[in-house]
Protein backbone atom coordinates (compact mmCIF):
# COMPACT_ATOMS: atom_id res chain seq x y z
CA UNK A 1 0.00 0.00 0.00
CA UNK A 2 1.29 3.25 -0.57
CA UNK A 3 0.62 7.24 -0.86
CA UNK A 4 2.40 10.08 -2.54
CA UNK A 5 3.23 12.94 0.02
CA UNK A 6 0.04 15.58 -0.50
CA UNK A 7 0.73 19.45 -0.85
CA UNK A 8 2.26 19.88 2.02
CA UNK A 9 4.97 17.41 4.01
CA UNK A 10 5.25 16.58 7.88
CA UNK A 11 8.73 16.43 9.75
CA UNK A 12 8.86 15.70 12.94
CA UNK A 13 5.33 16.42 13.77
CA UNK A 14 5.37 19.85 12.15
CA UNK A 15 3.55 20.82 9.12
CA UNK A 16 6.04 22.46 6.05
CA UNK A 17 4.78 23.60 2.75
CA UNK A 18 6.28 21.92 -0.33
CA UNK A 19 9.77 23.93 -1.52
CA UNK A 20 11.97 22.89 -4.46
CA UNK A 21 15.54 23.24 -4.54
CA UNK A 22 18.23 23.30 -7.24
CA UNK A 23 21.75 22.52 -6.18
CA UNK A 24 24.17 22.59 -8.64
CA UNK A 25 28.35 21.77 -9.76
CA UNK A 26 30.44 25.03 -9.65
CA UNK A 27 34.07 23.61 -9.17
CA UNK A 28 36.06 23.27 -12.57
CA UNK A 29 40.16 23.85 -12.96
CA UNK A 30 41.05 22.10 -15.90
CA UNK A 31 43.97 19.96 -14.57
CA UNK A 32 42.08 18.62 -11.31
CA UNK A 33 38.62 18.18 -13.20
CA UNK A 34 40.46 15.99 -15.99
CA UNK A 35 42.45 14.36 -12.91
CA UNK A 36 39.19 13.51 -11.16
CA UNK A 37 37.21 12.28 -14.05
CA UNK A 38 40.26 10.45 -15.43
CA UNK A 39 40.45 8.78 -12.10
CA UNK A 40 36.52 7.97 -11.45
CA UNK A 41 35.80 6.90 -14.95
CA UNK A 42 39.03 5.58 -16.62
CA UNK A 43 39.56 2.67 -14.67
CA UNK A 44 37.49 0.38 -17.62
CA UNK A 45 39.47 1.35 -20.12
CA UNK A 46 42.99 1.42 -18.18
CA UNK A 47 42.36 -2.28 -17.38
CA UNK A 48 41.44 -3.17 -21.11
CA UNK A 49 44.91 -1.26 -22.03
CA UNK A 50 46.70 -3.37 -19.46
CA UNK A 51 45.82 -6.67 -20.97
CA UNK A 52 46.74 -5.97 -24.13
CA UNK A 53 49.78 -4.88 -23.33
CA UNK A 54 50.27 -8.06 -21.26
CA UNK A 55 48.95 -10.15 -24.38
CA UNK A 56 50.52 -8.97 -26.95
CA UNK A 57 53.53 -6.48 -25.56
CA UNK A 58 55.20 -6.53 -22.88
CA UNK A 59 58.38 -9.42 -22.35
CA UNK A 60 56.24 -12.48 -20.31
CA UNK A 61 58.26 -11.64 -17.26
CA UNK A 62 56.70 -7.80 -17.16
CA UNK A 63 53.20 -8.64 -18.25
CA UNK A 64 53.16 -11.96 -15.68
CA UNK A 65 54.22 -8.93 -13.02
CA UNK A 66 51.27 -6.25 -14.28
CA UNK A 67 49.00 -9.30 -14.10
CA UNK A 68 49.69 -10.18 -10.91
CA UNK A 69 49.46 -6.24 -9.89
CA UNK A 70 45.41 -6.75 -11.28
CA UNK A 71 45.21 -9.53 -9.45
CA UNK A 72 46.05 -8.11 -6.41
CA UNK A 73 43.33 -5.50 -6.51
CA UNK A 74 41.11 -7.31 -7.48
CA UNK A 75 41.01 -9.75 -4.60
CA UNK A 76 42.26 -7.17 -1.70
CA UNK A 77 39.78 -6.53 0.91
CA UNK A 78 37.94 -3.80 0.45
CA UNK A 79 37.65 -1.21 3.17
CA UNK A 80 34.65 1.74 2.38
CA UNK A 81 36.25 3.69 5.72
CA UNK A 82 39.72 4.14 4.11
CA UNK A 83 40.84 7.63 4.99
CA UNK A 84 42.28 8.41 2.00
CA UNK A 85 38.99 6.87 -0.09
CA UNK A 86 36.91 8.79 1.35
CA UNK A 87 38.97 12.09 0.65
CA UNK A 88 39.99 11.11 -2.90
CA UNK A 89 35.65 10.42 -3.28
CA UNK A 90 35.21 14.08 -1.95
CA UNK A 91 37.46 15.70 -4.66
CA UNK A 92 36.02 13.25 -7.53
CA UNK A 93 32.63 14.34 -6.89
CA UNK A 94 33.51 18.06 -6.47
CA UNK A 95 35.08 18.50 -9.41
CA UNK A 96 32.96 15.85 -11.78
CA UNK A 97 29.89 17.67 -11.01
CA UNK A 98 31.28 21.36 -11.97
CA UNK A 99 32.74 19.61 -15.01
CA UNK A 100 29.22 18.93 -17.05
CA UNK A 101 27.74 20.63 -14.59
CA UNK A 102 25.30 18.38 -12.73
CA UNK A 103 22.20 20.38 -11.20
CA UNK A 104 20.34 18.75 -8.94
CA UNK A 105 16.50 19.70 -8.70
CA UNK A 106 14.77 18.37 -5.57
CA UNK A 107 10.95 18.57 -5.73
CA UNK A 108 9.95 19.00 -2.28
CA UNK A 109 13.00 19.25 0.15
CA UNK A 110 10.88 19.27 3.04
CA UNK A 111 9.28 16.23 2.11
CA UNK A 112 12.74 14.57 3.18
CA UNK A 113 13.32 13.63 7.02
CA UNK A 114 16.78 12.72 7.55
CA UNK A 115 15.76 10.41 10.24
CA UNK A 116 13.63 8.09 7.51
CA UNK A 117 14.99 5.86 5.11
CA UNK A 118 14.77 6.04 1.23
CA UNK A 119 15.13 3.96 -1.62
CA UNK A 120 15.24 5.85 -4.67
CA UNK A 121 14.75 4.55 -8.21
CA UNK A 122 17.28 6.30 -10.41
CA UNK A 123 17.15 6.06 -14.17
CA UNK A 124 18.11 6.06 -17.29
CA UNK A 125 21.37 3.50 -16.74
CA UNK A 126 22.78 4.85 -19.84
CA UNK A 127 26.36 3.76 -20.54
CA UNK A 128 27.20 4.63 -17.08
CA UNK A 129 24.71 6.18 -14.54
CA UNK A 130 27.57 9.11 -13.62
CA UNK A 131 24.76 11.58 -12.81
CA UNK A 132 23.72 9.26 -9.44
CA UNK A 133 27.05 11.46 -7.74
CA UNK A 134 24.88 14.13 -6.75
CA UNK A 135 23.15 11.90 -4.64
CA UNK A 136 26.07 11.00 -2.80
CA UNK A 137 26.73 11.88 1.13
CA UNK A 138 29.83 13.23 -0.57
CA UNK A 139 28.48 16.42 -2.19
CA UNK A 140 26.21 17.44 0.61
CA UNK A 141 23.18 18.49 -1.47
CA UNK A 142 20.42 15.58 -0.12
CA UNK A 143 19.69 16.23 3.85
CA UNK A 144 20.38 12.97 4.24
CA UNK A 145 22.73 11.33 6.55
CA UNK A 146 24.19 8.41 4.68
CA UNK A 147 23.91 6.88 1.15
CA UNK A 148 24.65 4.07 -0.84
CA UNK A 149 24.56 3.13 -4.82
CA UNK A 150 23.80 -0.63 -5.85
CA UNK A 151 26.03 -1.63 -8.59
CA UNK A 152 26.72 -4.74 -10.82
CA UNK A 153 28.74 -6.95 -8.78
CA UNK A 154 31.04 -6.98 -11.96
CA UNK A 155 31.90 -3.81 -11.03
CA UNK A 156 33.56 -5.87 -7.40
CA UNK A 157 35.79 -7.93 -9.65
CA UNK A 158 37.21 -5.24 -11.80
CA UNK A 159 40.76 -3.97 -10.38
CA UNK A 160 41.19 -0.38 -9.46
CA UNK A 161 37.46 0.23 -10.18
CA UNK A 162 35.97 -1.65 -7.07
CA UNK A 163 38.70 0.21 -4.83
CA UNK A 164 37.27 3.76 -5.79
CA UNK A 165 33.63 2.51 -6.59
CA UNK A 166 33.77 1.54 -3.17
CA UNK A 167 35.04 4.57 -1.85
CA UNK A 168 32.55 6.15 -3.81
CA UNK A 169 29.84 4.46 -1.86
CA UNK A 170 28.63 1.93 -3.99
CA UNK A 171 28.38 -1.43 -2.79
CA UNK A 172 26.73 -4.88 -4.78
CA UNK A 173 23.44 -5.01 -6.04
CA UNK A 174 22.89 -8.03 -4.01
CA UNK A 175 19.51 -8.55 -2.17
CA UNK A 176 21.20 -9.37 1.36
CA UNK A 177 23.55 -5.96 0.56
CA UNK A 178 20.02 -3.96 0.57
CA UNK A 179 18.46 -5.67 3.17
CA UNK A 180 21.58 -4.94 5.21
CA UNK A 181 22.19 -0.95 4.44
CA UNK A 182 18.47 -0.29 4.54
CA UNK A 183 18.32 -1.86 8.35
CA UNK A 184 21.38 -0.17 9.16
CA UNK A 185 19.39 3.07 8.56
CA UNK A 186 21.64 3.96 4.47
CA UNK A 187 19.55 5.35 1.87
CA UNK A 188 20.14 3.21 -1.25
CA UNK A 189 20.07 4.27 -4.75
CA UNK A 190 19.13 1.39 -7.05
CA UNK A 191 18.95 1.41 -10.58
CA UNK A 192 16.42 -0.84 -11.77
CA UNK A 193 16.44 -1.28 -15.38
CA UNK A 194 20.40 -2.52 -14.66
CA UNK A 195 22.20 -4.47 -17.45
CA UNK A 196 19.18 -5.28 -19.32
CA UNK A 197 18.34 -1.32 -19.85
CA UNK A 198 21.30 -1.04 -21.44
CA UNK A 199 20.30 -3.76 -24.29
CA UNK A 200 17.20 -1.47 -25.11
CA UNK A 201 18.81 2.06 -25.03
CA UNK A 202 19.19 4.62 -28.35
CA UNK A 203 20.09 7.87 -29.11
CA UNK A 204 16.22 9.03 -30.14
CA UNK A 205 14.62 8.66 -26.27
CA UNK A 206 14.97 7.91 -22.78
CA UNK A 207 14.35 4.24 -22.08
CA UNK A 208 13.65 2.49 -18.43
CA UNK A 209 13.39 -0.59 -18.39
CA UNK A 210 10.69 -0.96 -15.47
CA UNK A 211 7.71 -2.39 -16.14
CA UNK A 212 8.91 -6.26 -14.57
CA UNK A 213 11.45 -4.62 -12.58
CA UNK A 214 9.20 -4.99 -8.87
CA UNK A 215 12.57 -5.90 -6.50
CA UNK A 216 12.94 -3.08 -5.44
CA UNK A 217 9.56 -2.39 -4.65
CA UNK A 218 9.11 -5.55 -2.35
CA UNK A 219 12.34 -4.84 -0.31
CA UNK A 220 10.95 -0.82 0.16
CA UNK A 221 7.22 -1.98 1.20
CA UNK A 222 9.11 -4.99 3.48
CA UNK A 223 11.42 -2.50 5.38
CA UNK A 224 8.85 0.31 5.30
CA UNK A 225 11.01 2.61 3.26
CA UNK A 226 9.33 5.36 1.08
CA UNK A 227 10.28 5.32 -2.62
CA UNK A 228 11.46 8.26 -4.05
CA UNK A 229 11.63 8.96 -8.26
CA UNK A 230 14.92 10.01 -9.85
CA UNK A 231 15.62 10.85 -13.53
CA UNK A 232 18.84 12.36 -15.02
CA UNK A 233 18.48 14.06 -18.35
CA UNK A 234 21.64 14.53 -20.36
CA UNK A 235 23.19 11.52 -19.12
CA UNK A 236 22.46 9.75 -21.88
CA UNK A 237 24.45 11.82 -24.61
CA UNK A 238 27.82 12.18 -22.43
CA UNK A 239 29.49 9.34 -23.90
CA UNK A 240 29.25 7.91 -27.78
CA UNK A 241 28.95 3.81 -27.88
CA UNK A 242 28.57 1.16 -29.87
CA UNK A 243 26.88 -2.47 -29.13
CA UNK A 244 26.96 -5.24 -30.57
CA UNK A 245 23.65 -7.30 -31.77
CA UNK A 246 22.30 -10.79 -31.27
CA UNK A 247 21.03 -13.21 -28.89
CA UNK A 248 24.04 -14.31 -27.96
CA UNK A 249 25.68 -10.96 -26.93
CA UNK A 250 22.45 -10.44 -24.81
CA UNK A 251 22.67 -14.27 -23.09
CA UNK A 252 26.45 -13.07 -22.16
CA UNK A 253 25.75 -9.91 -20.66
CA UNK A 254 22.84 -11.52 -18.42
CA UNK A 255 25.44 -14.19 -17.42
CA UNK A 256 28.01 -11.76 -16.34
CA UNK A 257 25.34 -8.69 -15.14
CA UNK A 258 27.83 -6.13 -17.38
CA UNK A 259 26.55 -5.27 -20.88
CA UNK A 260 30.57 -5.21 -22.89
CA UNK A 261 30.32 -2.49 -24.95
CA UNK A 262 32.58 -0.13 -26.47
CA UNK A 263 31.99 3.44 -25.32
CA UNK A 264 34.29 6.63 -25.64
CA UNK A 265 34.07 10.60 -24.89
CA UNK A 266 36.59 13.46 -25.32
CA UNK A 267 39.06 12.79 -28.26
CA UNK A 268 38.11 9.09 -28.00
CA UNK A 269 38.91 8.79 -24.14
CA UNK A 270 37.13 7.90 -21.14
CA UNK A 271 36.97 11.26 -20.50
CA UNK A 272 33.13 12.30 -21.18
CA UNK A 273 31.52 15.17 -23.35
CA UNK A 274 31.09 18.15 -21.51
CA UNK A 275 26.72 17.90 -22.07
CA UNK A 276 24.86 19.25 -18.89
CA UNK A 277 23.27 17.17 -16.92
CA UNK A 278 19.95 17.54 -14.47
CA UNK A 279 19.02 14.89 -11.83
CA UNK A 280 15.45 15.06 -10.90
CA UNK A 281 14.57 13.85 -7.69
CA UNK A 282 10.73 13.69 -6.91
CA UNK A 283 8.46 13.54 -3.90
CA UNK A 284 8.67 10.04 -1.84
CA UNK A 285 6.31 7.89 -2.41
CA UNK A 286 5.25 6.61 1.45
CA UNK A 287 4.66 2.81 1.50
CA UNK A 288 2.79 0.86 4.37
CA UNK A 289 5.25 -1.76 6.10
CA UNK A 290 4.50 -5.21 5.41
CA UNK A 291 7.25 -7.55 5.92
CA UNK A 292 5.38 -10.42 3.57
CA UNK A 293 3.87 -7.89 0.93
CA UNK A 294 1.32 -9.70 -1.27
CA UNK A 295 1.59 -9.23 -4.86
CA UNK A 296 -1.60 -6.79 -5.34
CA UNK A 297 0.77 -4.95 -2.58
CA UNK A 298 3.38 -4.71 -4.76
CA UNK A 299 1.92 -4.62 -7.99
CA UNK A 300 0.12 -1.32 -6.94
CA UNK A 301 3.01 0.50 -5.31
CA UNK A 302 4.99 -0.52 -8.27
CA UNK A 303 2.14 0.87 -10.59
CA UNK A 304 2.21 4.42 -8.41
CA UNK A 305 6.15 4.40 -8.83
CA UNK A 306 6.11 4.12 -12.97
CA UNK A 307 3.84 6.59 -12.74
CA UNK A 308 5.15 8.85 -10.39
CA UNK A 309 8.72 8.62 -12.74
CA UNK A 310 6.70 9.57 -15.81
CA UNK A 311 4.89 12.69 -14.31
CA UNK A 312 8.39 13.58 -13.29
CA UNK A 313 10.05 13.22 -16.79
CA UNK A 314 6.69 15.29 -18.23
CA UNK A 315 7.04 17.98 -15.40
CA UNK A 316 11.01 18.88 -16.23
CA UNK A 317 11.59 17.66 -19.27
CA UNK A 318 10.98 21.08 -20.64
CA UNK A 319 12.28 23.44 -17.95
CA UNK A 320 15.95 21.32 -18.41
CA UNK A 321 15.71 21.45 -22.22
CA UNK A 322 14.54 18.53 -23.63
CA UNK A 323 11.02 19.39 -24.50
CA UNK A 324 10.84 16.44 -27.53
CA UNK A 325 12.61 13.93 -25.87
CA UNK A 326 10.29 10.37 -25.79
CA UNK A 327 10.43 8.04 -22.47
CA UNK A 328 9.64 4.55 -23.21
CA UNK A 329 9.24 2.70 -20.40
CA UNK A 330 9.53 -1.25 -20.93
Amino acid sequence: MAETNGEKATTNGAVTEPKEMVYKGTEYAAFKTMLALAIWLGQIHLNVVLVLLELFVLPPRIALMVLAVQVFFMVIPLNDKNEFGRKLSRFICKYAAGYFPITLHVENINAFDPKQTYVFGFEPHSVLPIGICVLSDHMGFMPLPKTVALASSAVFWTPFLRQIWTWLGLVPASRKTFYSHLARGHNCVVIPGGVQEMLYMDCTSEVAFLKARKGFVKVAIEMGCPLVPAFCFGQSHVYKWWRPEGKIFVKISRAIKFTPLVFWGRWGTPIPYRVPMHVVVGTPIKVKQNPQPTYDEINEVHAQFLTAMEKLFDKYRGHVGYDNLPLRIL
